[in-house]
């Protein structure tokens, strides 16, 4: 099961990097929605391996990120920050979505505060590592690398939490 679960993440991942729209120097991918249902349905483990496998592909030269493009220069260019945020991040909300429902907090709390731990990440990590690849100031690094995503990460949080709340029952995880 647990394979069945990474290995199809994975696919969601590298389908999700199909839907790219050009905008400067970070395109516009569903790439977040995708990071942030592995982070709602998967453990910490799963989702680390998930991400971490990813990452890999690409690192070898597949074509799994943006623009159908991979190789170590895409994850040390300009939005390598992002790419690695999605490790980092989807480990760190997973096992925040969990100790919260340890805790007897409500699923649809448990799911903002994660997909909101995700979209952070990757906005921190991806503005500092744009910032210091491109040799930006920290304004105008935000306002190209992050300010233009902020509402459609918003959105796409919004349907992943409702994806990821079908998934629930249909396979009986929580």
């Amino acid at each position: 099961r647990d394979i069945v679960l990474c290995g199809l993440s994975i696919a969601l991942l590298v389908v999700s990097c199909f839907f790219t729209v050009p905008l400067g120097p970070v395109p516009f991918t569903m790439q977040t929605a995708v990071v942030i249902l592995i982070a709602l349905l998967l453990t910490p483990r799963q989702a680390a391996i998930t991400c971490g496998v990813y990452l890999l592909m690409g690192a070898i030269g597949l074509p799994v990120f943006s623009n159908m493009t991979g190789g170590i220069g895409k994850l040390l260019g300009p939005t390598g920050g992002f790419l690695f945020s999605y490790l980092i991040g989807s480990f760190i909300a997973s096992n925040i979505r969990i100790a919260l429902q340890k805790r007897g907090v409500k699923q649809v709390l448990c799911d903002i505060v994660t997909a909101a731990c995700i979209i952070i990440t990757s906005d921190i990590l991806g503005w500092l590592w744009f910032m210091v690849v491109t040799s930006s100031d920290p304004l105008s690094a935000f306002l190209v690398a992050d300010a233009p995503f902020i509402a459609a990460d918003c959105l796409k949080a919004f349907f992943s939490i409702l994806v990821a709340n079908a998934v629930r029952k249909g396979i009986h995880i929580t």
